[in-house]
């Protein structure tokens, strides 16, 4: 994450954990592509912070993986579970209301 996002990374660790579990319950993801599309939006996370991020989520039941063979390698790639997806689906709503009252505040000032 970029210096003046580390002092907010709680707050924000919340909206990653939102973006791995949209991508994840879109198709499989793995660390290092998790990492290129969240740069893309800004984030600046590293794999030492991703990585333990995604054995939690994993541990917590949200997200699975499977090892898969990339010719010499293995990639663990993960995708979200029921539980991730029924976790993916009330963030929405409460992000939906929480864009609605923002915009509506920015209405009003």
């Amino acid at each position: 994450m970029k210096a003046q996002e580390l002092e907010h990374q709680d707050l924000l660790s919340g909206f990653i954990r939102m973006h791995i579990l949209h991508h994840a319950a879109e198709d499989g993801i793995y660390g290092q592509w998790m990492i290129e599309e969240l740069a893309e939006h800004g984030y600046r996370i590293s794999a030492g912070t991703l990585y333990p991020m995604l054995h939690a989520m994993e541990r917590r039941g949200y997200l699975s993986s499977s090892k898969t063979r990339l010719g010499r390698t293995y990639r663990r790639v993960y995708v979200a579970t029921d539980l991730g997806r029924d976790a993916l689906a009330q963030a929405k709503l409460k992000l939906r209301e929480l864009f609605r009252e923002i915009v509506e505040e920015a209405r009003h000032s």
